[in-house]
């Protein structure tokens, strides 16, 4: 058996949660393998709406385990509120859901060390959501880390410790807080984190695949935000590529099986940073209300623009995507011309790849195509599908050398059209 992996091709908020919960019934395990709880999954079925940030989008199924890997970084306050919230729903958690030993917990301080950094940066701020990310991850990579593991053997003694290098440096950035709320909810958390199982979780992943068991894995955000291949230093602090999957779940390379590329049929993006295809026009307001581009955790604004084909094309090749999900189909319905941009002009020369950096002097340049302008939410398989709009998916596929296999055309698990069904 090989593990399927599921992940985010542009700049995140690409609509991975209801994709999971639609792929979910044919697999028998859904695993997150990295972030922490600055991105939300934003799923809704049966009328109901759910945001996860932590807890994985394969949670709504059934009888299905679901593992937060190693790579994934952990605020066991917010995951108590957030796990709280759904077994109040009627979903039950605690049998069900595992967590890793292995994963990294957010502090209290590292929350308030990441307000610092930023208030440091200035006018140079990334777009920090504030939840305290970067920090942990930068513990883990100097081994200064605090794990889940950490809470069943010496925990008083690891915190403490943890705690006062953190005050030393909030101290010497003079940085004014109170600890005194945020440790009190945050010590309630761990409590509540022992009632779950704790696992080592690439023991258990390469278990379940000897036992034939279907896995697929789960990222958070997108590529364009990866921190070694994204816009940087404009990314997050975790590798969400497909390797990251190798690295935040303990499998092996040649374990990776089918790689379900996620991107909308637009592009948007949340925060600071490089966005070539951004548009700050009526047009792109436009894109704004109709999709709805608001953070399902921060509540922020999201930048929009014309689908970027060079950055989409790096992505599908760092990833080695083997099929491609196009969401959003249905925010583009009221457009009479779709662009999408084919090249960059960079300095005045015209390229196809993705350069370096891409912070000053690219502009993009566009192909043009007809709109369908049709109402496609109530649309129930491919056959109805406007010319025009096959249009757009043929020329999305030539360009990007990989099939579309699924187009979404609304927020519900039933606005959801699979293609090629004949495979």
């Amino acid at each position: 058996m090989k593990v399927d992996v599921l992940l985010g091709l542009q700049w995140g908020d690409e609509g991975k949660g209801k994709v999971v919960d639609v792929l979910t019934p044919k697999y028998d395990v859904v695993a997150r393998f990295q972030g922490g709880p600055n991105a939300g999954h934003t799923l809704e079925f049966e009328g109901q709406k759910y945001v996860l940030r932590s807890i994985p989008s394969g949670i709504f199924q059934g009888d299905k385990v679901n593992i937060i890997g190693n790579g994934v970084v952990l605020d066991p306050a917010l995951f108590k509120a957030e796990a709280e919230s759904l077994e109040a729903s009627g979903h039950a958690l605690k049998d069900r859901l595992h967590i890793s030993k292995k994963a990294h917990l957010i502090l209290p301080t590292h929350r308030l060390l990441d307000a610092a950094y930023e208030a440091a940066k200035g006018d140079a701020k990334v777009g920090t959501t504030g939840k305290g990310i970067g920090p942990t991850y930068t513990d883990k990579v100097s081994r200064n880390g605090v794990r889940v593991g950490d809470i069943l053997d010496h925990f008083e003694q690891k915190y403490t410790a943890a705690k006062a290098r953190h005050e030393q440096i909030l101290k010497s950035l003079n940085y004014e807080y109170d600890l005194t709320e945020l440790e009190k909810t945050w010590l309630e958390g761990i409590e509540y984190l022992k009632q779950f199982h704790l696992v080592d979780s690439e023991h258990e992943i390469n278990n379940l695949l000897k036992d034939e068991k279907s896995i697929l894995c789960e990222g958070a955000q997108g590529t364009m935000l990866d921190v070694d291949f994204g816009s940087y230093p404009f990314v997050t602090s975790s590798n969400t590529v497909c390797a990251g999957a190798c690295t935040g779940l303990g499998v092996a390379p040649n374990r990776i099986g089918e790689v379900y590329g996620i991107f909308k049929a637009y592009c948007t993006r949340v925060g600071a940073g490089p966005f070539p295809t951004e548009l700050f026009d009526e047009t792109g307001d436009k894109m704004c209300t109709i999709g709805h581009e608001f953070g399902s955790v921060t509540g922020r604004k999201r930048r929009c623009g014309w689908i970027d084909l060079v950055a989409l094309k790096y992505s599908v090749m760092i990833n080695g995507v083997t099929k491609l999900i196009m969401m959003k189909s249905d925010v583009l319905d009221t457009f009479e011309t779709i662009k999408a941009c084919v090249a960059y002009k960079v300095n005045g020369e015209e390229v196809d790849y993705f350069p370096y950096d891409i912070t000053e002097g690219v502009e993009p340049v566009y192909v043009e195509l007809p709109g369908w302008g049709i109402d496609m939410t109530t649309m129930q398989s491919e056959d109805e599908f406007p010319e025009e709009f096959n249009a757009y998916l043929t020329f999305l596929e030539e360009q990007l050398d990989v099939q579309i296999k699924i187009v979404s055309v609304g927020p519900d698990r039933d606005q959801t059209i699979e293609r090629y069904t004949e495979e």
